[in-house]
């Protein structure tokens, strides 16, 4: 694989993995939810090699519950051509705290970031993203995902220009979700709550999309989160018929 140019090359990726996978722990007695092994690799592992597919060389791992396991992998197995560093919460921070704590103190040199879950993977192209930040329509992005059935998520609800208009409660029927993959410029951080936990879902996007600046890409793409017994079981077929989407 060639050496990602300035178009393709992705800002830094944080991926969120400090929390206590608390519907699987009997599975993962003594792993953070994340490490959960699929084919062969820590499940957080495939999410790294996953965006260095698409450009990404620099990681920070937000990490919490069991986090020296996530540390101790990537130091012993280090992922070749990407930068992993894992940054420890000592106190529960919420999903939008664990990523300002990794944020926060970097020079921003290129002032965007990818963010995403340890947990989940969707096999959609991060970089439309992307464009709307670059192009300063928008502060901030979402990825949504087109679902037959959403009644297992919450929903997104947009305006009619395709912007984030609110997050919506479960329900059944077709819906678009959030895939937990985001992406920020440095603006989108200014005047956010100093207050820890603190959630993107519930703090972070409703103050954003009030200010009209968060774009919604839409996705068909497969995806797969491994927050339940039977989801767990089924991310082995899930990464091995998906190969191709991997940073070898």
């Amino acid at each position: 694989m060639s050496e990602p140019d300035a178009e393709t090359r992705l800002p830094p990726v944080v991926i969120l993995a400090g929390g206590f996978g608390t519907r699987v722990k009997a599975l993962l007695p003594e792993l953070p939810k994340p490490m959960a092994p699929v084919a062969g690799r820590p499940f957080v592992e495939w999410v790294v090699r996953f965006f260095a597919r698409h450009g990404a060389s620099d990681f920070m791992i937000s990490t919490g519950y069991l986090g020296e396991k996530i540390e101790g992998h990537f130091a012993a197995l280090p992922v070749r051509k990407v930068r992993v560093r894992c940054l420890r919460e000592t106190a529960p921070l919420g999903t939008a705290g664990g990523f300002l704590n990794c944020v926060t103190g970097i020079p921003r040199a290129a002032d965007r970031w990818i963010v995403t879950n340890g947990d989940s993977l969707v096999f959609a192209d991060p970089h439309p993203l992307l464009a709307p930040l670059r192009a300063g329509v928008s502060q901030a992005a979402l990825l949504g995902i087109e679902m037959e059935d959403a009644s297992r998520y919450g929903t997104l609800e947009t305006d009619p220009s395709g912007r984030l208009a609110a997050f919506c409660e479960k329900r059944p029927g077709r819906g678009v979700i959030s895939s937990g993959v985001y992406a920020f410029t440095g603006a989108a951080l200014e005047g956010l709550p100093a207050r820890r936990p603190l959630s993107f879902e519930l703090d972070v996007f409703p103050l954003l999309a009030a200010r009209g600046r968060v774009a919604v890409a839409r996705t068909s793409a497969a995806f797969l989160d491994i927050g339940t017994p039977d989801s767990l079981v089924e991310a082995e077929r899930f990464i091995l018929q998906h190969q191709s989407e991997f940073l070898p």
